[in-house]
């Protein structure tokens, strides 16, 4: 298996820059996730690991080589992307064999039967081995190309946003058998997505691309509950996390609209160091919950229903903001509620770097 670095990566092409400055660790055996939207430069930064581009600046190491003159072939890495690069016209078992009969160095038949169906095997996809790829559902299609990656026993696999062609509940299954099969082969996986609920329970590690650059890596639960910036705490949660515009003063949370106030819990330190600054808050929305008594009156504005929960939409002035709430909580749009948070769970970001200020030290 194999330990990632990426070193201080540019990469341009012509007048556009699509990584700034990327550092980039990958442990080995982790099942790392790039996380970011489209275009933010995560199929460039699996590429580049794979061989496929040369980075403008930095360096790419593998095992601690740098590896920047190799081809794809040498750096021995296996590309599972959205398209199924399979052959139509050859069966499932012919599609399997294939990347293990090079003119140069072919595996003896017996190595070659034995993997193929050992792939099978772990992809559940035996009964497939002597269909025509062209007779698949596209579900079944992605088992066969993922099963092509694992017959090479790869020291790395990259995968391109492999499920998003997918139903939603087959990406659902696929993404359980992935992360077992990850465990099973004890691999190094770089899994590149836009849905953040994939990348949450899929990575042992998340990192957060944006515009060209990382801007926060850690576990899902460190990146969910501690996001480094505004930008993270959107993007990362659904429902995202409220921001909401204010200030602190005398510990109270203060927010701008409409001068709504609620307790705040970050002690006398905090506010003494931001009485006043203009501030973002973030609050989770299963993190705000409704109570007669509480301190803001706000309406329903909306209602989604998803069987054990409801997710209101709460309108204060001008401000909307999202709370999770049991679904049998009896609520109308246009109601009137009263609502409170649970003060140790806001976050803090400065409002004109948008940086969280437990990352701003």
């Amino acid at each position: 298996m194999a330990h990632i670095e990426l070193k201080n990566i540019t990469k341009k092409f012509g007048g556009h820059t699509a990584l700034t400055s990327l550092n980039l660790e990958i442990a080995d055996g982790e099942f790392f996730v790039l996380l970011g939207e489209t275009g933010a430069g995560k199929t460039t930064t699996l590429r580049l690991i794979a061989g496929l581009e040369k980075p403008t600046e930095g360096q790419v190491l593998i095992d601690g080589v740098d590896v920047a003159d190799w081809g794809a072939a040498e750096r021995d890495v296996a590309l599972v992307l959205q398209q199924y690069s399979l052959y139509p016209r050859y069966t499932v078992r012919e599609n399997l064999e294939f990347p293990l009969k090079p003119k140069i160095r072919r595996l003896p038949d017996a190595e070659i039967k034995d993997r193929v169906d050992r792939a099978a095997r772990t992809l559940r996809i035996e009964h497939l081995l002597d269909r025509k790829t062209d007779r698949l559902s596209g579900g079944e299609m992605q088992r066969v190309s993922i099963g092509r990656a694992i017959v090479r026993k790869p020291r790395v696999f990259l995968m391109d946003e492999p499920l998003s062609a997918l139903d939603a509940k087959l990406r659902e299954a696929l993404r359980t058998e992935l992360k077992n099969l990850q465990m099973q082969l004890g691999a190094t996986f770089l899994f590149v997505t836009h849905d953040q609920i994939e990348a949450m329970s899929m990575g042992d590690k998340v990192g957060v691309l944006n515009h060209g650059r990382i801007v926060q890596t850690g576990t899902p639960q460190e990146i969910y509950n501690n996001p480094r910036d505004t930008y993270v705490a959107s993007f990362v949660g659904s429902p995202p996390m409220n921001l909401i515009d204010g200030k602190l003063v005398n510990g109270r949370a203060v927010m701008a609209p409409l001068n709504f106030e609620l307790p705040f819990s970050g002690g006398a330190k905090a506010s003494a160091a931001t009485d006043g600054r203009p501030l973002v808050f973030g609050i989770r929305p299963e993190d705000v919950y409704l109570e007669s008594g509480a301190p803001v009156e706000a309406r329903v504005h909306d209602v989604e229903n998803h069987g054990v929960e409801k997710i209101l939409t709460l309108r204060v002035g001008d401000t909307t903001l999202r709370a999770t709430v049991p679904a049998r909580t009896d609520v109308a749009i246009e109601q009137p509620v009263r609502f409170a948070w649970n003060p140790d769970k806001v976050v803090l970001f400065d409002k004109g770097s948008g940086v969280s200020l437990r990352h701003a030290g």
